[in-house]
């Protein structure tokens, strides 16, 4: 009855030979194994969700002998890099291709529904295993994440996404799950990116047709062995999330008919059609025809089978194989007859190319290029600088006011109308300290429903630079004498993209350091006529149908945004950018 106790380890792709006539085309190695499992006499448990972990030994008694007593320790062989040269892929660019081609011709004669063609990358692995394991861990964390020495300078480590077969006593009898993956696309940047490829993903007709194909194979699997009328799809195109990847994933259950067991269920899924085809036996012929190496662990499993009945196991895929110090990563794609061969070779690099960063790519140390500690080193320029923040009653200026204390800005928000008037009157006269820079918050209405060219006036004999959200843009160009006009249509939390102009003068205003080109957050109806712009301002920015998205004044300290540069549609980054760059570039000479 301990949930605990079992065989550990792992079952290779060519295990199927032995179960479907399928003749073997590809060379093995001599040091090929099919199966490896082990009894381990002592297990480190931890429970995630109670944050726990506890030690179990054993000790074993069989026919008058026993275990007890015996040394627990084994020899410390010490891990040991490769360095001969050797090829870094099985499959030379540009061929996987031609192989997609050749699948879809299968495809159009009938003889295929679907298949799953895999190529091998390969790389000298510095790194011992168990640095492998805790980078993929850190980076690509995943329901199956394993480190197997199989002995004879050969592992496996791995960050599996999927489900083989899982069993599991309950009281309607012996369950069987599956969670069939098919579905990919690419993860954006950000929250946003990621929601529009999920999106993608989901309107995708080809990529819905991997998946219906994959689960109707794995319901018929199931069917082999399962009670009539209990299998059942109960989650379908459900989307997961991993590092550099979204997949979309069914959910399939059945209950296990009296006479089979867990092994059975786990046999008779031999192996997924996720990784092979359908129909099966004619996919896998056609992989063992095509593929440039044998798969040796890549498309079988992981994982434990239980004295107790029960089987946990998880697909060896995401995985890199490390064998006499080098190491091997496999990915594969599914095909259809609707596949673009260029898209389907570009995702296997994608899926492999997770693993083949956690070979090359050393941790990175905290404040070095590209972390967050350096981007926070980067824009931390309000240091021992004030702001003053202008509220025009709007419903945003509470996260402007945090994106600009993230430079290290002490700021200050002060609604227009009467106090700010007060303040402007103590600072003329000296009794509060002049703000390194002023901001005009966005906010509903016309600029002179806060008189806005009031205030402006007001900074320009204080000294004080000025930066425009919104509002404080439209504020800026009816100050210097422009004119405003209103969208056909409201622009109101609708993303648009941008295109940066007169980048020659970008290194020193708003926008430095940014693409010349991104997607931003619009929440206005007034805009900035670009023929009428005062010959004063400069626009910096605009939409692809021409609405001026940003400008700057030619000689004085003042520069605007059309746009929400604290919205959750502006990417983070960029909308702190712009803010330190108003705190680094908008100065009066001298400066105070």
């Amino acid at each position: 009855d301990d949930p605990q106790l079992g065989l550990y380890g792992a079952f290779g792709y060519d295990l199927t030979f032995q179960f479907e006539p399928i003749k073997k085309v590809l060379p093995r190695g001599d040091n090929q194994r099919d199966i490896l499992l082990y009894l381990p006499d002592e297990l480190f448990v931890s429970d995630q969700d109670k944050k726990d972990v506890w030690t179990i030994k054993y000790d074993f008694t069989y026919k008058g002998k026993t275990t007890f007593g015996m040394p627990r320790e084994g020899k410390v062989v010490q891990y040991t890099a490769a360095e001969n040269s050797f090829s870094d892929r099985d499959t030379p660019k540009g061929e996987y291709s031609k192989k997609v081609e050749l699948a879809r011709e299968e495809f159009r004669q009938g003889n295929l529904f679907e298949a799953v063609l895999s190529q091998t990358f390969a790389s000298p692995c510095k790194p011992p295993p168990s640095t492998l394991f805790r980078r993929l861990r850190a980076r690509n964390p995943s329901p199956y994440g394993f480190l197997i020495n199989l002995g004879k300078e050969e592992y496996l480590v791995g960050a599996s996404p999927e489900m083989f077969v899982r069993c599991e006593r309950t009281r309607e009898g012996l369950r069987v799950e599956t969670c069939p993956i098919s579905g990919t696309i690419a993860r954006g940047n950000n929250a946003l990116e990621d929601a529009e490829a999920v999106r993608n993903l989901l309107a995708s007709t080809k990529e819905e047709s991997e998946l219906t194909m994959c689960t109707d194979v794995d319901r018929n699997d199931k069917s082999r062995i399962c009670e009539p009328g209990s299998v059942r799809v109960i989650g379908r195109r459900q989307i997961e999330m991993y590092s550099r990847l979204i997949h979309t994933v069914d959910h399939v259950e059945g209950y296990v008919r009296k006479e089979f067991d867990g092994l059975d269920a786990l046999l008779c899924h031999t192996w997924a059609v996720t990784v092979t085809g359908a129909p099966k036996t004619w996919a896998i012929q056609f992989i063992e025809e095509q593929e440039e190496s044998a798969r040796a662990w890549y498309g079988g499993a992981v994982g434990l089978l239980g004295f107790d009945g029960h089987v946990n196991t998880g697909m060896t895929l995401r995985t890199i194989r490390i064998l006499q110090g080098v190491a091997q990563v496999r990915a594969g794609a599914t095909l259809l007859f609707d596949s673009d061969p260029a898209a389907e070779e570009a995702e296997t690099e994608l899926k492999a190319s997770a693993m083949i960063d956690a070979i090359k790519r050393n941790d990175p140390q905290p404040g070095s290029s590209g972390s967050a500690e350096e981007f926070k080193r980067k824009i931390s320029v309000g240091i021992g600088k004030r702001v003053l923040l202008i509220d025009h009653q709007d419903s945003f200026v509470h996260t402007l006011a945090n994106y600009l204390r993230q430079t290290g800005a002490e700021v200050s928000t002060v609604r227009a109308g009467a106090p700010l008037e007060e303040m402007f009157s103590e600072m003329h006269a000296g009794g509060v300290p002049i703000p390194h820079l002023a901001v005009l918050s966005p906010g509903p209405g016309r600029p002179s429903d806060f008189n806005l060219s009031g205030t402006l006036t007001n900074l320009e004999k204080l000294k004080i630079p000025g930066f425009g959200v919104c509002l404080g843009l439209q504020g800026m160009v009816e100050h210097w004498g422009g004119e405003l006009g209103v969208l056909s249509y409201p622009m109101h939390g609708k993303p648009s993209k941008i295109y940066l102009t007169n980048r020659e003068r970008h290194n020193k205003n708003i926008f430095a350091d940014l693409p010349d080109e991104f997607e931003v957050a619009r929440y206005h109806s007034l805009y900035g006529i670009r023929h009428k712009l005062p010959s004063v301002l400069l626009p910096l920015a605009e939409t692809e149908d021409g609405v001026v998205m940003g400008i700057e004044h030619k000689t004085l300290p003042y520069a605007a945004v059309q746009f929400h540069p604290e919205s959750i549609l502006t990417d983070t980054k960029h909308g702190l950018t712009i803010l330190a760059n108003c705190l680094k570039n908008l100065k009066f000479f001298p400066e105070f």
